[in-house]
């Protein structure tokens, strides 16, 4: 999945358990992981916003990815979390992710900064010259304040190591845009877990994934039926995981999926402020959605 072969799949973005005092709980890492790549998910990403990592320090950052790097054990790629919105600092984390093991990097587009298209490209640029690894563009305007237009994702597929975008925009024509004019090497994840259905359908790649945290096995095979062109049983899934896809955002992300890992036994259910567990109120259509898709009895 490296090299000019387009990364594909359902990539999970990892969400980090912590300790009750707030430490970084590494055996509950490591059980997620291994837990994850047994349920047949196809790629791991630790270290973005699921994984709260605008609260971690630098060296739980690069703690994170190198228990997840450890315990896959080469069976599937790690793509890390390494954006800033200074380029600089993006360019250095860049460098820590490729020592710490990482086989891909996943940069957000500079948030709060609101930089024009032109200097997403240079900053962007910057962020690919750092490191061979291939790097993964994501486009989250909700979370950045600003969009990456189409026209700038497919300047951007152009330059060395540059291998795709993760795509939250929400936008389905502006996805498309870049499915028709993508050069082949350069990958199309939906960064909607609502999304997934639609944008392989368009001719997308797959999915980095909040969802699957609790429920890899059928995201994975979500995916693998519409990669297969078998949409009937894709759309079979989607329709079961709706509840999910709907409840695990009904509170900002990853609070809802915190919730579930504890409902489930796997993560408890701690945050870093400013992030605070999910409200009483929210937890039964967590658990009723989580019923509905089989993770819970």
């Amino acid at each position: 999945m490296t090299g000019t072969q387009r990364i594909f799949g359902c990539g999970t973005a990892l969400a980090t358990p912590f300790t009750a005092d707030g430490a970084v709980d590494e055996a509950a890492l490591r059980a997620l992981v291994e837990w994850q790549i047994a349920e047949g998910v196809h790629f791991l990403v630790p270290c973005g916003s699921t994984g709260e990592a605008a609260t971690l320090t630098a060296a739980e950052h690069r703690r994170v990815v190198e228990i997840t790097v450890d315990t896959a054990r080469g069976r599937v790629p790690v793509m890390a979390g390494a954006g800033a919105n200074d380029t600089k600092r993006a360019v250095a984390m860049s460098r820590e992710m490729q020592a710490a093991g990482a086989t891909h990097l996943l940069h957000v587009s500079p948030a709060y900064n609101k930089p024009p298209q032109r200097g997403i490209i240079e900053h962007f640029k910057a962020v690919a010259d750092a490191t061979p690894l291939p790097v993964i563009v994501y486009n989250v305007p909700g979370r950045t304040g600003s969009n990456i237009e189409a026209r700038t994702t497919l300047a951007l597929a152009q330059v060395p190591h540059i291998a795709g975008v993760k795509e939250a925009s929400g936008n389905l024509g502006q996805i498309q845009d870049i499915l028709r004019e993508r050069p082949p090497h350069f990958a199309v994840l939906s960064g909607d877990d609502s999304l997934t259905l639609a944008v392989m359908a368009a001719g997308g790649d797959g999915i980095i994934s909040v969802i699957s945290n609790a429920t890899p096995k059928l995201m994975a095979q979500l995916v693998e039926r519409a990669r297969a062109g078998d949409f009937a049983a894709a759309r079979a899934l989607h329709e079961r995981l709706g509840p999910w896809m709907h409840a695990a955002f009904i509170e900002s992300n990853p609070l809802p999926v915190k919730a579930a890992l504890a409902m489930m036994g796997r993560a408890r259910n701690v945050l870093r402020l400013p992030l605070v567990p999910l409200l009483p109120a929210n937890e039964e259509a967590v658990r009723a959605a989580l019923a509905a898709a089989g993770a819970l009895p």
